[in-house]
């Protein structure tokens, strides 16, 4: 018998050995009902939790703006040193995605709060109410969890309690690109139209460069499907952005995330419209310049480490570049993380870890 019969828990049709769990949502206010969001585990997390053997912690990953999850070395690098992982792929996301949806459309980041809220909820029921978290951000998703937790930590501080760490991967914490779109007639303008015409789309020449530095068909080595993470990226809207740029206008008046965090980033920045070498080994997404910024306004400790060579998500980067990203994660939790955890009485055993990050 399965693993998921009976508690809402399927095969996953992307991933092999991973189950996922779809997340019913309330009507959508951006006018694009039904939304959902879709729970993503390992299957060995669902035999773990039948076996009733503990786990040292738990971590739910958040992707970006034209992302879904589908890194399984993060997830077996977590689940290596005894957590349960769990992703989650946001309404009109990846997974969660429907015909009717404009791809990764909202007009408030704070939307999430809702399937984020669920998540932890389904995963506190079945890991353990008293298990602690790791939340973990990339990009887009970065912004996004930050700002949840803040609100989280106001809200409902007891479910706060339960995260012990935010992992943050290149969080989108401003607007790249010159100084000029970071005025205030040009947020201005974006709001305007915003508030009209939300799922217009702005109109920008759409680069494959940092896509094709990835994918496995062009110059990189990863198979993900280019159906739910296009090589060029998905068209960005007035109402996304404006969005967007609200959340990390927030953000730079200071927040107070609650947690440890450690935040990872490139050591540079290569934008291009065409694929080159330079695009394997640098942010061609973001300005790691602006993650430095602003890191500091999430409040509380905050590791910001940049990582040689790596690209916007640095746990796809070329070799050195990732093992130093999971090095730097290693660490961050045996001596940030666990020391913490061990002293609240959770049953902190692991398993033997593999000598390769990969």
């Amino acid at each position: 018998m399965s693993v998921s019969t009976g508690t809402g828990w399927q095969p996953d049709r992307f991933l092999d050995h991973y189950q996922l769990r779809t997340i019913p949502l309330s009507d959508d206010p951006d006018g694009e009902s039904p939304v959902t969001a879709t729970l993503i585990r390992r299957a060995e997390t669902g035999a773990r939790i039948a076996g009733h053997r503990p786990v040292a912690g738990a971590v739910l990953y958040v992707h970006g703006f034209t992302d879904y999850f589908f890194h399984e070395p993060l997830a077996d690098f977590f689940t290596d040193r005894g957590y349960a992982f769990y992703a989650i792929d946001l309404r009109k996301c990846g997974r969660s995605r429907e015909a009717h949806h404009t791809a990764h459309f909202t007009t408030d980041l704070a939307r999430y709060d809702e399937e984020l809220g669920l998540a932890l909820a389904l995963i506190a029921d079945e890991v353990g109410a008293d298990t602690r978290m790791i939340i973990a951000g990339h990009s887009t998703g970065g912004l996004i969890t930050a700002l949840w937790l803040d609100r989280l930590r106001e809200q409902n501080p007891d479910r706060h309690a339960l995260v012990d760490g935010l992992l943050l991967n290149s969080p989108w914490f401003d607007l790249q690109g010159d100084a000029v779109l970071r005025t205030l007639p040009v947020t201005m303008l974006i709001k305007a139209i915003a508030a009209v015409s939300p799922t217009r789309v702005i109109p920008q020449e759409l680069s494959s460069a940092y896509g094709e530095s990835l994918h496995e068909s062009a110059y990189g080595e990863w198979t993900y499907d280019l159906a739910l993470k296009p090589m060029g990226g998905f068209p960005v809207t007035f109402g996304f952005l404006n969005a967007v740029r609200s959340g990390q206008r927030h953000l730079h008046h200071g927040i107070d995330v609650g947690t440890p965090t450690l935040v990872l980033r490139s050591d540079k920045t290569h934008f291009a419209k065409t694929y080159s070498a330079s695009t394997d080994r640098a942010d061609a997404v973001l300005d790691v310049r602006q993650i430095a910024r602003w890191s500091g306004c999430l409040g509380g400790r905050v590791s910001t480490v940049p990582i040689p060579d790596a690209r916007h998500d640095v746990f796809l980067s070329v070799t050195h570049a990732r093992e130093q990203a999971y090095r730097e994660v290693d660490t961050w939790l045996t001596h940030t993380i666990r020391p913490a955890t061990d002293s609240s009485g959770t049953d902190a055993s692991e398993p033997t870890r593999k000598e390769s990050f990969l």
